[in-house]
């Protein structure tokens, strides 16, 4: 896997990870009651996304790592995803 394949992996899963943490423990201002003059009853109360992005971070890395070795191992293969066998077989590399 080159470096660019690398961090567009990690890209993908940071930005997946941090869309699936935004909502938890979300407090909008009509459920807190103060609501800003100007700003729709949906707006967050407080502002947490500094710790939702270490929170990503933390476990972005931990998918990432796990992703990125099970490319490399070989255990997920071309050949696997072919399913209805519509792509040629692409022989293993080797020495």
């Amino acid at each position: 896997m080159t470096i660019t394949a690398a961090l567009v992996l990690f890209a993908v899963t940071w930005f997946m990870v941090f869309f699936c943490v935004l909502p938890i423990r979300f407090q909008s201002q009509d459920e807190a009651g103060a609501v800003v003059a100007g700003t729709p009853k949906s707006a967050p109360a407080t502002e947490a996304i500094g710790k939702k992005a270490k929170l990503t971070t933390l476990i972005a890395i931990a998918l990432w790592v796990a992703l990125y070795f099970t490319i490399t191992s070989g255990v997920i293969t071309l050949n696997n995803m072919d399913i209805f066998g519509i792509m040629k077989m692409v022989p293993p590399k080797g020495p």
